[in-house]
């Protein structure tokens, strides 16, 4: 049914006065002062933001005296933020200031520690403040430090308290997971208990996990279930050695349904050189380590070499290097061992990420591994069973394995971020995608 002439100018006639009431213009003041605020936002500092593991959103609205790019090359301060664990279970956070262009005379570091009861909204209150403290140097060069105050809040009378947990922390949980669907059951049950002991000049870290996991398969010829079960005690001490050497001890106490060991103890000496300074560990990296163990074990059946019980020697080589620069991060480790009484029994371990930003918005990461694996003493001297090949219950021969992922991004546009949109989902909704299988 067609609607009336007359009804229909009268829609298009609200719509305009709404239109028009809306985009009435503002006073002379306010336009003045409008127009001064932008033109001071347009000469605020251009700021990249380089972390990983950081609100962005948060930061954006909180901080808004800067201008934040997407590309690095545009900037004229790159924030480079690192992390590292700290004794007590939280992180510390290293604000690298790194100017560019117009500021490549300026450089700061600033540091934010949080704690592991921390809310993650009182991580990233604190992680904003130590930036705006960081980005200061670099804004008072610009006119809109005019609009900048300076506050100080007295501290609170009274001393520190005495650390009556003498800088030991413990930690219990534990956790459950259950899938299923008409003919499949999972059930994976775990816990763990540490107590770390982490100074300036040692390390002591104390561990306890216990999981179970039960399967269960519907077949047209019957049911197929699994359980395995594995108790973990874990140790380590290390002693600081100055900034580039370390020494120290492994331990380790196991029992394991799948590596056919009803009881093992491994008891590893250790030391480590790290050919940039440790001070340094949250940007550079590159740490070489040799441990020694001796193992004495004993398997829960017979071994495909015979054995019931043995003593083990085993020595291992690990080479690590973790760079966190402008560019990008490069994470990448090999680890070699080998038992002493046959050489030919070794396993080799590589792993890599690479996440490199090589031009503007262009950037590709590559992460892989690789392992030869000739050091299987515990398998079954038997052959397992259909149930424990199907639920990979028992350690399977095997020669090698690997994984990899090649990937690119590419971002093209305005440069500038400042604008946050919540709606429909922080990350946005909508747009063109494609999945194939």
């Amino acid at each position: 049914m067609r609607k009336a002439p007359g009804a229909a100018s009268a829609v298009i006639l609200a719509l305009a006065l709404v239109l028009a009431l809306g985009s009435k213009p503002l006073p002379a003041a306010a336009q003045d002062a409008s127009q001064n605020i932008d033109d001071l936002k347009k000469t605020a500092v251009k700021v990249f933001l380089d972390c990983d593991d950081c609100d962005l959103d948060f930061i954006k609205t909180e901080i808004t005296f800067v201008n934040y790019v997407r590309d690095r090359l545009e900037a004229q301060v790159h924030v480079l933020i690192t992390t590292q664990s700290t004794g007590g279970g939280g992180q510390e956070y290293t604000l690298t200031f790194i100017g560019q262009n117009e500021c490549r005379d300026l450089r700061d570091i600033q540091k934010y520690f949080s704690s592991k009861t921390d809310t993650a909204d009182e991580t990233r209150r604190g992680l904003v403040k130590t930036l705006k403290l960081g980005l200061m140097s670099f804004v008072a060069r610009t006119p809109i430090a005019c609009r900048i105050a300076v506050d100080y809040a007295r501290p609170e009378a009274g001393a520190a308290g005495r650390d009556r947990w003498r800088s030991w922390v413990f930690s219990l949980s534990g956790n459950g997971y259950f899938s299923g669907e008409e003919t499949y059951l999972s059930r994976m049950i775990d816990g763990s208990f540490s107590a770390n002991r982490i100074t300036p000049r040692s390390k002591l870290k104390l561990g306890l996990s216990v999981d179970t996991s039960k399967q269960r398969y519907e077949t047209e010829t019957g049911t197929v279930t699994g359980t395995t079960r594995s108790v973990d005690v874990s140790g380590l001490f290390v002693k600081s050695l100055g900034e580039h050497w370390s020494a120290g001890a492994y331990g380790e106490i196991e029992s394991s349904l799948y590596s056919n060991v009803r009881l093992g103890v491994t008891l590893a000496p250790a030391v480590e050189y790290n050919f940039f300074p440790y001070s340094q560990s949250t940007r550079r990296q590159l740490r070489a380590l040799y441990k020694l163990a001796v193992i004495p074990v004993k398997y829960r059946e017979e071994t495909a070499y015979g054995k019931l019980r043995e003593t083990l020697f085993q020595e291992s080589l690990s080479l690590s290097l973790d760079l966190r620069e402008k560019l990008g991060t490069i994470s990448l480790s090999v680890e070699a061992s080998n038992y002493l009484h046959d050489f030919a029994k070794y396993r080799v371990d590589t792993f890599s990420i690479v996440n490199l930003r090589l031009y503007k918005g262009f950037s590709v990461y590559v992460i892989g591994g690789y392992s030869w694996i000739h050091d299987q003493l515990s398998l079954l001297g038997r052959e397992p069973t259909y149930e424990e090949q199907l639920l990979r219950l028992r350690e399977l021969p095997m020669h090698s394995n690997y994984f990899a992922a090649v990937g690119f991004q590419f971002q093209f546009g305005s440069i500038f971020t400042n604008v946050i949109n919540p709606r429909f989902g922080s990350t946005g909704g909508g747009g063109l995608s494609i999945h194939m299988n």
